[in-house]
């Protein structure tokens, strides 16, 4: 199948060609034609599978050949998304779709300055991608006009929710003309966004070409239990071993992101930090620094979670575990995007153990233990949720130390193996113990 069998205007192929899109993904295949019929749809998939061209190709083309009323031009098409970064991104991938149609475009953020964003409203724009605590501002200052709005995007609509923004949608759907497309794109779908989806979609249509809440297969995922003050030390040695890759590594608070950046720069690797606290242009320059090469390492909180497409980017590390199994699935879609292989390595100390074993029931044991040389726990992972009094877990043993040849993890199906000096456990299994809550 090509992308000219769907339908797409002439210019659109033409830009698609140029981009090096040869054949549409699944998400793509199934759903522009759904949108260019005028469907409201729900689109599901597996971060990294194309949904930004899903929506966005079936936009331009409505867009542009809808002729806009008369008067100023207003927003006929509104894309709302959970972050900055995505915000950026989606835009960035609009434009260039739609670089031989005649569409204006704009994002509105948070953390950039109001007046410049006012201005290119006034100047008048076709296509709004903005971020919902942002675009309230500008409702309230009455600098946008929502009231030619044809078609809405609700990108990463679960993230949504989990920030809070539920308030803030419905605020700005009070704002849209009632008959309009509307799209919602999610890489997960929980049954309350399905709940929420029936009361401002109209029989819309539904798009899942993968399971929820996975991951791509071609990630290998890897645990290394560790004590919480030597998770830095081992983080070092992973890095130091690995030093021609680019890694994309996570933590779970602002300053502890900024401190261990810092800690990384003082023992000769190049990182920078991203995370919330960071002003737009911050977070910019040190996106551009990482994936020019300048910086190695990014390390992040989850804002980085989804929005960042960083291409052929081979492994990403957890310093911190999530307090949110799902966040998992985001964390690891960072790496083994369109069909490329990606390595997950995970840094657990014991007191993390209620949170591994949420993740490992979201991904069915998908995820192989393997202790690191010189750097075991003073106690083990608690895989059960009924850890014995003493020594490790029933099943787990330690490897001898001393082997004429060491099994090696992760050969099954071609995924990456085991940095050296690394002994692999058994898999165990967990019994359905209390999946770990967390708050965000």
């Amino acid at each position: 199948m090509s992308f000219e069998s769907l339908g797409l205007a002439p210019e659109l192929n033409r830009a698609l060609a140029e981009l090096g899109y040869a054949q549409p993904t699944p998400i793509q295949s199934e759903a522009i034609p759904l949108a260019l019929a005028g469907h409201d749809l729900m689109g599901g998939a597996q971060t990294g599978t194309g949904k930004t061209a899903a929506f966005a190709l079936p936009l331009l083309q409505r867009i542009a050949q809808t002729p806009p009323a008369g008067g100023p031009r207003r927003p006929r098409a509104l894309v709302l998304t959970p972050t900055r970064e995505l915000a950026v991104q989606v835009h960035d991938s609009l434009r260039a779709y739609g670089k031989y149609l005649r569409l204006a475009s704009t994002t509105v953020y948070g953390g950039a300055g109001m007046q410049p964003q006012i201005d290119a409203l006034r100047r008048g724009v076709d296509i709004l991608v903005a971020t919902p605590g942002r675009l309230i501002d500008h409702m309230e200052r009455r600098s946008v006009d929502l009231s030619q709005v044809q078609v809405l995007v609700l990108d990463e609509a679960d993230r949504m929710l989990d920030m809070g923004f539920l308030a803030a949608i419905k605020r700005i759907l009070g704002k849209l003309p009632a008959n309009r497309q509307t799209l919602l794109f999610s890489a997960t779908f929980e049954d309350a966004i399905k709940k929420l989806a029936m009361e401002f979609l109209r029989d819309p249509r539904e798009v899942q070409v993968s399971t929820r809440n996975t991951v791509a297969s071609t990630v290998a995922h890897r645990v290394h239990p560790v004590d919480a003050v030597r998770k830095r030390d081992l983080l070092v040695d992973i890095l130091s071993k690995r030093w021609q890759e680019q890694v994309l590594v996570f933590g779970r608070t602002k300053h502890g992101c900024n401190r261990l950046a810092e800690q990384l720069e003082k023992a000769g690797i190049e990182s920078v930090a991203i995370h919330g606290n960071k002003s737009q242009a911050q977070r910019l320059k040190a996106l551009r620094d990482f994936k020019s090469g300048k910086a190695r390492v990014m390390v992040a909180t989850d804002v980085a979670a989804r929005g960042l497409d960083i291409p052929q980017l081979p492994l990403v590390i957890n310093f911190d575990l999530p307090m949110v199994a799902e966040d998992y699935v985001h964390r690891i879609g960072r790496t083994g995007r369109a069909g490329a292989t990606g390595e997950a390595i995970s840094l657990v100390a014991p007191d993390e153990s209620e949170l591994l074993r949420a993740i490992r029931r979201l991904l069915k044991n998908e995820l192989e233990i393997v202790e690191a040389e010189g750097y075991a726990p003073s106690r083990a992972l608690d895989l059960t949720g009924h850890a014995p009094a003493a020594g490790r877990p029933a099943g787990q043993r330690q490897a001898p130390k001393k082997r004429s040849r060491r099994s090696r993890g992760g050969g099954q199906g071609g995924k990456p193996q085991a940095h050296a000096g690394a002994k692999k456990h058994g898999a165990q299994r967990s019994d359905g113990s209390r999946r770990g809550s967390g708050g965000r």
